[in-house]
């Protein structure tokens, strides 16, 4: 992470009975817990680590509609209004700003698509500005080079990953909610069917409702009750620089690297959808589903080494719910970084922004993404097992969505009118042989 994760409060004592129980303290989990606390139910989020200590910390922090799926992009637009409406209700702060994300492009292709984009997002409300090449060019001067064209999306923005999950989850506990870290749940109890229960390394929390949104672990821990949810982890390496003067943009994308400038004036940079995908059983169980992605992303996405056994996120064997699970042996996936993706990163950013040269490397890291055959998430209620609602695969998008996520898993939880229609999120759909369109990410 850019900067250091700030710390939260965890709750002394473990409630006998919740009405919701959200197992993962990722982005998603914290917002839908959040959402239901504000609507007076009782809810308890149970995180195996820290709160935001995995991927939700180990992102680029944009907050986009810009070239949205189309079937995130009403999630993507109500989640930014949220951000802003968060930290009015709370008083706490995620970092987040209306800065604008700003593409680069020599791609006629590429320039074409964002123009058609351009055309739909309007239908949904949504204001982009197509830049001309003088335009482009002289936005993007930083870089010293002309540009065939840009886009720029002024009502899109950044939040701060290092903040923004355990500010939320400090406003659950201001609500009457309660956080538990360092507290894996092992399985799920049932009655007549249903859920009635979560299983914890602490003890049983007896509730109705049990959201499971536990990132790149989902599958796994589906996998113990009997669902099937096919589910596969790349690794992204991720390279911090330290701050540097004013004169870079606050956000660049191009087909070759991004960057992001954080609240401290430093910098991430990162290639968007490279990354390792690491073999473990169920990457081979699920191998056939994914072939059309990892086809489509053949250049940026290889083959990787040892860490996802070392995470043991993607485990195939069976959980007792008396004994220690593979979560509780590995309470934080911090995988190591793609030592030649870092290196092509870097060179690729001082490439584009020459003054990078004069900032060096302070950190880097890696992270899972989790992802599934079609790159959008599955959010509703599992047919096989009433009360368990699947929150996961959010594909590399999940943070700057996390607010739309959460209102609308809260929405499924409490039997309140969906915010957006959840239809496109089904996870029912993950049964069907084709696998639909697959979107970027």
């Amino acid at each position: 992470m850019s900067q250091p994760l700030r710390l939260v409060e965890t709750s002394p004592t473990l409630p006998a009975s919740a009405d919701v129980v959200v197992i993962g303290g990722g982005i998603i989990g914290v917002f839908t817990a959040y959402y239901l606390a504000r609507r007076g139910l009782s809810v308890a989020v149970v995180e195996k680590g820290r709160i935001g200590a995995e991927q939700s910390s180990r992102n680029w922090g944009w907050c986009r509609q810009q070239n949205r799926d189309a079937r995130e992009l009403p999630m993507a637009t109500k989640s930014i209004d949220l951000w802003e409406k968060f930290a009015a209700e709370t008083g706490e702060d995620t970092g987040f700003r209306r800065c604008g994300l700003f593409y680069l492009s020599n791609d006629e292709a590429e320039i074409s698509r964002w123009a058609s984009w351009r055309d739909f997002a309007r239908t949904a409300g949504v204001t982009t500005h197509m830049l001309s090449g003088a335009e482009a060019t002289e936005r993007g001067r930083a870089t010293g080079r002309a540009w065939k064209g840009g886009v720029f999306s002024p009502s899109d923005g950044t939040a701060d990953p290092s903040k923004a999950a355990p500010a939320v989850a400090a406003a659950i506990l201001k609500l009457g909610g309660s956080v538990h870290q360092n507290c894996a749940a092992r399985g799920i109890e049932r009655e007549g069917g249903r859920v009635s229960g979560v299983v914890t390394e602490a003890g049983t929390i007896k509730t109705g409702i049990a959201v499971m949104a536990g990132g790149a672990w989902a599958s796994s821990f589906c996998r113990q009750l009997g669902i099937r949810f096919p589910q596969a982890t790349i690794r992204q390496s991720i390279v911090h620089v330290s701050p540097m003067a004013a004169g870079l943009p606050d956000t660049l994308f191009t087909a070759g690297v991004a960057i992001t400038r954080r609240s401290d004036g430093s910098y991430t940079l990162a290639i968007s959808g490279r990354g390792r995908v690491d073999p473990t059983a169920q990457l081979m169980r699920f191998a056939p589903q994914f072939l059309p992605m990892f086809a489509k992303r053949w250049r940026n996405v290889w083959p990787g080494g040892l860490e996802g056994l070392r995470g043991g996120h993607e485990s195939v064997t069976r959980w007792r719910l008396d004994a220690p699970t593979p979560m509780e042996r590995v309470r934080i996936l911090d995988p190591k970084p793609d030592p030649a993706g870092v290196r092509e990163t870097r060179r690729r950013a001082v490439d584009l922004l020459p003054d990078l040269a004069r900032a060096p490397v302070t950190s880097t890291w890696a992270g899972y993404i989790d992802s599934t055959p079609d790159g959008v998430p599955g959010i509703g209620e599992v047919a096989e097992l009433p009360g368990f609602i699947l929150a996961a695969g959010f594909s590399g998008h999940g943070f700057g969505i996390g607010p739309g996520a959460g209102h609308l898993i809260a929405d499924l939880a409490s039997g309140a009118k969906p915010i957006f229609d959840p239809a496109s999120f089904n996870p029912a759909r993950f049964k069907q042989s084709s696998w639909g369109k697959v979107a970027d990410f």
